[in-house]
């Protein structure tokens, strides 16, 4: 998940306030691990960062994405279709892992001086999608790192982290936003939303704004509504399993059908808190086969119909009626 390019800096005062402080000293590090769960704005936070640490007083500076002092490694376009779709401003498909040729490229770039000042960035988004060969390629130049350049590695897993990688960064932490902080960057990044869409977004976003802005976009307002439904009262008669296709359209792009089990998983979880041993037991089960399926969809090709049929009979499972005590 990646936070939209308009997605708002709201809520991290801390770590910006450790980042200036750093800036501020005689001998910042130069190395720096933003972690914290995927969505929550790790990623623009290190493009700002990174802008604030190279900039020269009295010298114009270009945006982070086109600076000659700041250098982002992410995973490449999947194929030379996806690239294209890059080149024209479209959305577009990544391969899995940032490989070790991306790393040795930044590394052969290294060995000149800055452009513009004497600083410069190196964003890695994310750590954890290095290869094993770049991670060993990447420690070498953590152990000793060119004059002037620093390095500020995403990281939505720290445990998947090495150590030997941790150890070399200070680590800064990212968290969940509030309620209030959430509605406010989902109101900041999509003025006018319809209250349902916007309800919804906030509910199922879990403190990311990432995620809520990304449910925004793809009006899920009604579907939300539909499984809230099914967990309350479940769906004997396939009335809302059936109103479930017609909510999704009938050809919804694998984004949006991504966003609708992560959608549904949420809702699982919001009506944990609310229900008793018996019931748990149920949400654990529909919650644990819908990870399976999340885990799935980014390579399966599912019929749109019957997945959210699926989905539509894990959530009604979970009711207190006849249906979900079987």
């Amino acid at each position: 998940m990646i936070v939209p390019a308009n997605a708002p800096m709201i809520g991290h005062e801390e770590p910006w306030r450790t980042w200036r402080a750093a800036m501020a000293g005689h001998r910042m590090h130069h190395a720096w691990l933003l972690a914290g769960r995927e969505g929550l704005g790790k990623a623009s936070f290190a493009r700002m960062a990174a802008a604030e640490l190279v900039a020269e007083r009295g010298i114009s500076q270009p945006p982070p994405d086109s600076h000659p002092d700041i250098f982002t490694l992410s995973p490449l376009p999947a194929n030379d279709d996806e690239a294209k779709k890059k080149a024209d401003g479209k959305p577009y498909l990544t391969k899995r892992n940032i490989s070790v040729d991306q790393v040795r490229e930044m590394q052969r770039r290294l060995v000149t001086r800055p452009t513009l000042g004497a600083r410069r960035a190196v964003i890695i988004d994310a750590a954890d999608q290095l290869e094993k060969s770049a991670v060993n390629a990447l420690l070498k130049s953590l152990e000793e790192p060119p004059q002037g350049t620093f390095f500020l590695l995403v990281v939505h897993g720290l445990g998947r982290l090495l150590p030997t990688i941790r150890s070399r960064c200070l680590v800064m932490r990212f968290h969940p936003l509030d309620r209030d902080q959430l509605a406010r960057a989902v109101d900041t990044a999509t003025p006018g939303l319809d209250s349902a869409t916007r309800a919804a977004a906030i509910a199922v976003a879990g403190g990311s704004p990432g995620a809520a802005i990304a449910f925004a976009e793809q009006d899920l307002g009604k579907v939300h509504g539909l499984f809230r439904k099914l967990v309350a009262q479940g769906d004997a008669d396939f009335a809302l399993r059936g109103a479930l296709s017609g909510a999704m359209g009938q050809r919804p792009d694998r984004e949006r059908q991504l966003a609708a089990i992560e959608c549904a998983r949420m809702v699982l979880v919001e009506h944990m808190r609310d229900g008793d041993d018996d019931s748990r037991f149920r949400i654990a089960d529909a919650h644990a086969a819908l990870v399976r399926l999340a885990g799935q969809a980014p390579t399966y090709n599912f019929d749109p119909a019957l997945l959210m049929m699926e989905i539509g009979g894990l959530l009604a499972s979970v009711a207190r009626t006849r249906e979900g005590a079987h």
